[in-house]
């Protein structure tokens, strides 16, 4: 199992993500994720799940390359692939809050998995944060590149995806890209009593208040999700990314050792 899941109470969940060696997301973790998705949906207790990583040094590295085209096909239940983007959107609907607390890396589909949650939390000593696309040659396919500059601004945004490097959580904080920074010792804790506080409330009040912040908000479109994961993935063919992935894994891309800790070193 990837995912596995621990009650803190009746209305409030904490998820573990373990996926050997670097937390990659794979085509496994995009069918336990879309069957947790399930059950969240199904607990009408659930006010509240919170993700975080059994791996310190990895929240999620980015997607598994290797098998990029082996994720699932079809249509999921708000019309988007089954994949993920129809996870995320689910999630920003659900009834319920999700937050992210992270600790370790969290780089390309890891950043774009914290973003799709409501609140994003942490460490101040062991996050980082990066979109790390442009080093193969490509550009964020899972939501980076709608949802990224609606938290940090555009100049910002493309800051981030255009130098490809890591951002520790002091500026991914100051740039909106998180909710703030905590020092380590004190992030579980802290994430902890925020989402008992928030459990403790309404569900009618919690959903009604993101039911109204969605309709406030600028949300990107399904055509705006589908068209830019059609074309992400359309670049992995280019022969400019297919360079330069071959070349990462010649030096360690995917494996857990020097070239993932500081990835965008090598790129």
């Amino acid at each position: 199992m990837i995912l596995t899941s621990k009650k803190v109470n009746e209305n409030y969940l904490k998820v573990f993500i373990n996926n050997p060696p670097i937390n990659m997301f794979d085509p496994a973790f995009s069918l336990e994720l879309r069957t947790l998705m399930d059950e969240l949906e199904n607990d009408e207790n659930l006010k509240v799940v919170v993700f975080e990583s059994e791996n310190p040094d990895f929240f999620i590295a980015h997607l598994e390359l290797l098998h990029a085209n082996d994720f699932p096909k079809g249509t999921g239940k708000t019309g988007l692939s089954l994949s993920w983007p129809d996870v995320a959107k689910r999630l920003q609907l659900a009834p319920f809050v999700s937050i992210a607390s992270v600790r370790g890396r969290a780089r390309g589909f890891g950043s774009e998995f914290a973003q799709a949650m409501d609140m994003r939390f942490a460490s101040k000593e062991k996050a980082l944060f990066a979109q790390v696309e442009i080093g193969i040659g490509s550009f964020p396919g899972g939501g980076g590149m709608e949802r990224l500059h609606l938290l940090t601004g555009k100049s910002r945004a493309l800051e981030i995806i255009l130098s490809g490097n890591d951002f520790d959580a002091d500026t991914a904080a100051a740039y909106g890209w998180i909710n703030r920074a905590v020092p380590d010792a004190e992030l579980d804790d802290f994430v902890d009593n925020l989402a008992r506080r928030i459990a403790g409330f309404d569900k009618n009040a919690i959903a009604r208040i993101k039911e109204i912040l969605n309709e406030r908000a600028v949300s990107p479109t399904n055509e705006q999700i589908l068209d830019t994961q059609t074309k992400f993935f359309e670049s992995l063919q280019w022969p400019e990314a297919t360079n330069r992935i071959k070349a990462l894994f010649q030096k360690g891309l995917q494996q857990n050792g020097e070239v993932e800790l500081n990835l965008p070193k090598y790129l």
